[in-house]
């Protein structure tokens, strides 16, 4: 089997989801991947910030078209949530119309839709989540999430404006936010609500800890990338999200 390429487009300041993102598809038994990035620039995560970013996207698909990916991610969950409910279809769509004038047939994913994809696929109706978000983006990101049909009944909003901090937080932190939440009548904790905000190695020890699926927003990409590309879903260590294909006797 030949090389997938993934093409990922991201915030000029974002760090973690080419490290994260990689790590995690390294891991899958039957495929390979290589990974190519278009940059956004953004430094504030700011209404204002986001909506120039957004501004950049075609310049970044026809960058991403030229390598003749396989699939592109639109890795900033924020930039498409704060739009509005729905928004990730409608990006997602445009950026495949303009991958077709182009005569590419790559498949397109966002975090923001990657994130409702793999709750669903949990069928999860009621989560709690950890963002990075000042508050009134973080309130968008839950209208968001329960506009899609699922409840958020606790979540914590880290209040941390500047984006290469975000990429920076300490795994400690996270986890204090994530031990602070009301898991009563939860189906599913999404532990980093955010590309940028590390959490990949705090995926699997928090799902052990707190006794439901643990996800976050690099976890919920790699699985809608696999579904996308038709790849089977078994990657270990990374929460039960990412077991969805294994043997029954290899979730454990």
């Amino acid at each position: 089997m030949g090389i997938h390429r993934i093409g990922l487009v991201v915030p000029s300041s974002n760090v973690t989801v080419e490290t994260e993102m990689p790590a995690l598809l390294g891991r899958h038994a039957k495929a390979q991947f290589s990974f190519h990035s278009s940059r956004m620039r953004m430094q504030a995560v700011s209404p204002e910030q986001l909506r120039a970013m957004n501004a950049q996207r075609e310049r970044c698909i026809l960058e991403l078209g030229d390598a003749g990916v396989d699939a592109i991610l639109y890795a900033c969950l924020v930039a498409l949530m704060s739009v509005g409910p729905g928004e990730h279809q409608r990006v997602e769509s445009l950026v495949a119309e303009q991958l077709a004038t182009g005569d590419s047939d790559a498949v397109v994913r966002s975090s923001a839709g990657a994130l409702v994809e793999a709750l669903h696929a949990l069928d999860a109706k009621r989560i709690i989540l950890v963002t990075p978000y000042m508050l009134p983006l973080a309130e968008q990101v839950v209208a968001y999430i329960e506009a899609e049909g699922i409840a958020v009944s606790d979540w914590r909003a880290l209040e941390v404006s500047d984006n290469a901090e975000v990429g920076c937080i300490p795994g400690e932190r996270v986890m204090e936010a994530a031990r602070s939440l009301d898991r009563t009548g939860a189906d599913a904790m999404v532990i980093s609500a955010c590309v940028q905000m590390p959490s990949l190695d705090l995926v699997q020890g928090a799902e052990d800890e707190f006794d439901l699926p643990v996800l976050s927003a690099a976890t919920a990409g790699a699985y809608s990338l696999l579904r996308a590309l038709d790849l089977d879903v078994d990657i270990p260590g990374a929460g039960s999200l990412l077991r969805a294909d294994a043997p029954a006797a290899a979730r454990q």
